[in-house]
């Protein structure tokens, strides 16, 4: 398996930001996408996206095969729930892992949550989905999306080996669809796809 370049890496950071001026807009106009509520919060924050993301997933869910479509969970994260987010996964990870340093907690901490700084889904750059069928019923996919590295053993990893042929083949199909639009693909949870973020 190649390299995975976390999220907390110095050299993800050192990405310069240059301000795109694209507004976020609502995923749940117009009914093209699918939006699944689990994310939702009081403020309808979860259903937004950069105009420049929204346009590569109705790209993207144009060339899917035949009775699929993408299932939108999540996509913009005010910077305060990011940061409850990875301090709650980190405190988790401390619990279980009481000897390890800060920055070894940081960098676990990477895997599941990015930190709040850098964070795609904060600048509306990122978008957490998966797939359904014709019936909106969800695909296989090795594992329920959002599931984090110790629950999964590490099959929410995308390259992970240790799921299904099934759920290796659908992975590939959201893959495919999602890269052929532009999107890239955070490694370690095959259902975070950005664009125009630091990764």
């Amino acid at each position: 398996m190649a390299e995975i370049v976390l999220m907390s890496d110095p050299r993800v950071a050192a990405v310069p930001v240059r301000e795109c001026g694209e507004r976020l807009v609502d995923v749940r106009r117009g009914g093209r996408l699918p939006v699944d509520g689990r994310k939702a919060d009081a403020d309808g924050a979860f259903a937004h996206l950069r105009q420049g993301v929204l346009e590569r997933l109705l790209k993207a869910q144009e060339t899917l095969p035949e009775g699929l479509r993408l299932l939108f969970v999540e996509g913009y994260r005010p910077p305060a729930l990011q940061r409850r987010c990875f301090d709650g996964y980190g405190a988790e990870l401390r619990a279980a892992h009481p000897g390890w340093p800060d920055e070894r907690i940081r960098s676990a901490a990477s895997r599941y949550v990015s930190p709040p700084g850098i964070a795609p889904h904060s600048v509306g750059a990122a978008v957490d989905l998966t797939l359904v069928d014709a019936d909106g019923r969800e695909l296989d996919m090795g594992t329920p999306l959002n599931a984090n590295p110790e629950v999964s053993a590490g099959a929410c990893y995308t390259g992970a080996t240790g799921i299904s042929a099934e759920a290796r083949a659908n992975r590939r199909v959201l893959g495919t669809a999602l890269g052929n639009a532009g999107l890239v693909n955070y490694p370690t949870e095959w259902w975070h796809w950005s664009y125009g973020d630091r990764y």
